[in-house]
């Protein structure tokens, strides 16, 4: 089977290699065929997901892994054999389980490329708070037509979903929508141009409040003659009123609270002073323009915010920040926060999450130092996995600093610590907080 996979995929790279000679109405269909043939082929991807779990905990039984273990790690490697993080795999090798066996319509259709991983999930979603004979009867109701499925965008299929499982059961709908509301968080994601998203999940009521008290202080505002826009007023009367609620004596714009703050930012001494735009590395969002960055920096020694300078060298060679030693088995807060300022993000490939952890590459207890050598930053999730029965990982010779994880089916993945542009230049960790809390 793997052999004739990759026939296919060497018979489409060499498709891709010159014009298809196919008429306008020729490249539709094949476009439409190609689109079935990506359904059919992540429906596959869900079949051996499923196997591959039953088989890993199979051997973890046999191993005398607790029940409560099994099945760790098989969610990681998913995900990177699907070049995915740790998250998606998660997300991905639970669908196909419940999939495959609660949802029998749905998984047919699936199969057959009539609907996408995606639809498939919707319906996995909101049909989620239903006990598996309801579950089944949602999945009957809507997706035992394929023509009529295969015809339903998202959003209609959604509700379609929503509908059949209150119907059903409308307690458990009412405890799910609870829940959700205990659920409610505030995120924030880097966004292009030096900027983020801060994201808030609310419950509808607050929610639609909070949009409809920020469209009338910009729609007044306006009126008033604010040469702002109205997306600019909306954005900074949020900032402002965050602000004031959690202690800013005034509610002026972002930068300016009152509260403990501490922002990690590394950049060269030459982009501190000027004589360099190198671009510098908030922690937490990733590079920024040197400008930005002593931008920032001038902004908090004028308002008499206390500002501390650390030091960090970078490898002449290589480019990379150099190691540290530790002896003691944790991370001391030196050390761990040189690995996160190093790695940046979590190590393991394809996955963005934050560093939550310090982790032993070789594990402490078979001879792994404590060092920034053996060290990797790791989320959560992926420290856990790296814990399952059969993965190991090492530091190995590298140009930067070089991790090598091996999985319980043998393949192996390397990832390396990401490079500092100037070689040979010191790195400046410019940290503070505001004087009266220092």
């Amino acid at each position: 089977m793997f052999e004739s996979l990759a026939q296919l995929r060497r018979a489409l790279v060499a498709t891709l290699a010159g014009a298809s000679g196919l008429d306008d109405e020729g490249c539709i269909d094949a476009i439409s065929e190609l689109e079935q043939l990506i359904c059919v082929a992540t429906a596959a991807q869900a079949s051996l997901a499923v196997e591959l779990d039953e088989s890993q905990r199979a051997e973890q039984e046999a191993a005398g892994v607790p029940p409560a273990q099994r099945g760790r790690g098989v969610a990681a490697q998913v995900a990177l054999a699907r070049r995915e993080s740790h998250h998606r795999g998660q997300r991905h090798l639970g669908l196909a389980k419940i999939v495959a066996t609660e949802l029998p319509h749905t998984w047919a259709a699936w199969r057959d490329g009539r609907i996408t991983e995606w639809k498939a999930t919707l319906v996995a979603r909101e049909s989620a708070c239903l006990t598996r004979e309801d579950r089944v009867a949602v999945d009957a109701v809507v997706a035992g037509d394929p023509a009529r499925l295969e015809a339903m965008g998202d959003r209609e299929l959604a509700v379609a979903c929503q509908q059949e499982a209150y119907r059903l059961d409308p307690e458990s709908y009412v405890t799910r929508r609870r829940h959700a509301e205990a659920d409610r968080r505030v995120t924030l994601r880097p966004a292009p141009d030096a900027m983020t998203w801060l994201s808030a999940l609310l419950p509808v009521k607050d929610g639609v409040a909070v949009k409809a008290a920020l469209t009338r202080r910009a729609d007044a505002a306006r009126a008033a003659g604010d040469p702002r826009g109205k997306g600019q007023v909306e954005a900074d009367t949020l900032v402002a009123s965050v602000l004031t609620a959690v202690g800013h004596p005034d509610g002026e714009l972002p930068g300016r609270a009152a509260v403990s703050v501490s922002l990690g930012l590394v950049m060269t001494d030459q982009a501190l002073f000027g004589t360099s735009d190198e671009p510098a590395y908030v922690e937490g969002y990733g590079p920024v323009p040197a400008e930005l960055a002593r931008e920032i920096v001038a902004g908090a020694c004028s308002r008499e915010e206390l500002v501390t300078i650390r030091r960090l060298y970078s490898s002449p060679t290589t480019g990379e920040l150099v190691t540290m030693d530790a002896r003691s088995r944790r991370f001391l807060s030196s050390l761990g926060r040189f690995i996160q300022l190093r790695d940046r993000t979590c190590r393991t490939m394809w996955c963005d999450a934050p560093i939550r952890q310090g982790d032993h590459a070789e594990d402490f207890a078979e001879g792994g130092p404590t060092s920034a050598t053996n060290g990797q930053g790791l989320c959560e999730a992926c420290n856990h996995a790296k814990q399952a029965l059969g993965w190991s990982a090492r530091p190995r010779p590298g140009p930067t600093h070089t991790i090598e994880t091996a999985t319980p089916t043998g393949h192996g993945y390397t990832s390396s610590a990401p490079l500092i542009r100037r070689a040979a230049a010191p790195r400046v960790d410019v940290g503070w907080l505001p004087q009266s809390v220092a």
